[in-house]
């Protein structure tokens, strides 16, 4: 009899993802924590393990389909039914033989020959087939005829895989030329810069092309998981969060001189020593000081939450859209704890190595728009924070120093905020003591 594996609770507040991959094959030998399907939640792309062994005799969803928590993902038919383990020694299969009720008929002369070799028998070997690792292993033919569709046969990690899903290159058809001939970004890249072979459909495989709109072709795509989820948030957030934005510069000339005769001993430690951990640990420390800025509104209760706990998110630019892991307890690390943590967390988030709860207890957020380009800006308040920092490129400006004027290195800042809770002098107030930090970063070496 089969047994169904269901689709596991993944986590608080997630009832359904969308299926990206399904890694596995009607006929294969699946075991016990073996990865099954790729899901994309709300904002973590995360592998689902099977918590049964056996051969799978049944699929029951498809890429593209959204399933629920409990849903059916597949039957499997358990190793111990219907198959001899393959660790159990033939001599002790006794109860095989008489399985083959032909062969006494097929050689009368020798009738007893069945029962003097209960070992040696040829037919009853084929139930021990399924749990064959070379079976599972074996090039499946694809839908289109084109070879093999076993992702095992396809030398490429979970996040190239779907990064290469999401602009639309079969891997199929790429040489990798990473260690042991592995897939890498670079190599995808390539295909997409230089219009290389694609998937079957020359577009994105949850694309429908050939359609127009009455004024030319247009091309249809499902919009992905994560993407819905941002924009219902930043819909949560424009309608229900009035907001305002103040800008300001910081003067980083100190700043900059400090991170650039301190980046080398960094590297020499594993870490890039960016601006990133500067500005970080300036906010977290301000935050202490302006608790009204690290506090949440509950407008039916009619209270004012404020957080005693500082976890800043950090906005990160990816393939698939922006994802805020949160930096916890960020005022108690200095400056190289920080710099070390946030370096872990973008590598995490781009490789889809991370969890939804690290998305979770965020206090204030900050963007840092400077990475890509760009200035001042009016960024949306991830609610239910209370305001957003966002740091644009720094550039050399003159400034009035005194009576002279000199060329310094300036930081533009722009902090949206909830005005249903805080009122421009508190956020102004927050704002200058951010930049005092940054404008004397000793303060903040030195800072508890």
């Amino acid at each position: 009899m089969a047994v169904e594996f269901r689709l596991p609770k993944i986590a608080e507040g997630v009832e359904s993802g969308d299926v990206l991959e399904i890694l596995v094959a009607v006929g294969d030998t699946v075991e016990v924590e073996q990865e099954v399907i790729e899901l994309e939640t709300d904002k973590a792309t995360i592998f689902v393990p099977s918590d049964v062994a056996g051969v799978i005799t049944s699929i029951n969803c498809s890429t593209g389909d959204t399933i629920r928590v409990g849903d059916v993902i597949l039957s499997v038919d358990p190793v111990d039914r219907g198959a001899v383990p393959a660790t159990a020694p033939l001599t002790e299969s006794k109860p095989v033989a008489p399985l083959d009720p032909v062969k006494p008929a097929a050689v009368p002369e020798k009738p007893v020959a069945v029962a003097k070799q209960p070992v040696e028998p040829v037919e009853p070997v084929t139930p021990v087939a399924p749990v064959s690792p070379v079976q599972s292993v074996a090039p499946r033919p694809t839908s289109n005829g084109e070879g093999s569709d076993d992702h095992t046969q396809i030398a490429a990690g979970p996040a190239i895989r779907r990064f290469a899903r999401e602009v639309g290159v079969d891997l199929r058809s790429i040489k990798g030329t990473g260690e042991h001939g592995r897939i890498v970004r670079e190599d995808v890249l390539k295909v997409v810069r230089g219009g290389g072979s694609r998937t079957a459909s020359g577009t994105n495989d949850d694309a429908t092309s050939g359609q127009s709109d009455g004024h030319g072709p247009v091309r249809i795509e499902k919009m992905p998981k994560i993407r819905q989820t941002i924009a219902r948030k930043m819909h949560e957030s424009w309608t229900t969060c009035p907001r305002v934005t103040n800008f300001d510069d910081a003067d980083v000339t100190a700043l900059e001189e400090i991170r650039q005769n301190s980046k080398q001993e960094y590297a020499a430690g594993g870490i890039k020593l960016t601006t990133m951990p500067f500005i970080v640990k300036a906010v977290a420390m301000a935050l202490k000081s302006h608790p009204v800025i690290n506090a949440s509104v509950d407008l039916e209760q009619g209270q004012i939450i404020y957080k005693e706990y500082i976890n800043v998110g950090i906005a990160i630019d990816t393939d698939r859209g922006l994802v805020v892991p949160a930096l916890r307890n960020a005022n108690k690390l200095g400056i190289p704890d920080v710099a070390r943590q946030l370096g872990i967390m973008a590598d995490n988030v781009r490789s889809g190595n991370f969890s939804i709860e690290d998305l979770r207890g965020g206090t204030f957020t900050i963007s840092n728009l400077g990475a890509i380009g760009g200035t001042y800006s009016t960024p949306i308040i991830n609610t239910p924070e209370t305001a957003i920092l966002l740091v644009g490129r720094s550039r050399k400006l003159p400034v009035v120093v005194g009576d002279q004027v000199k060329i310094r290195l300036m930081m533009p800042l722009s902090l949206s905020y909830d005005h249903r809770l805080i009122d421009g002098g508190a956020a102004a107030r927050f704002l200058n003591e951010v930049i005092g930090y940054l404008e004397a970063p000793s303060r903040l070496l030195l800072a508890l």
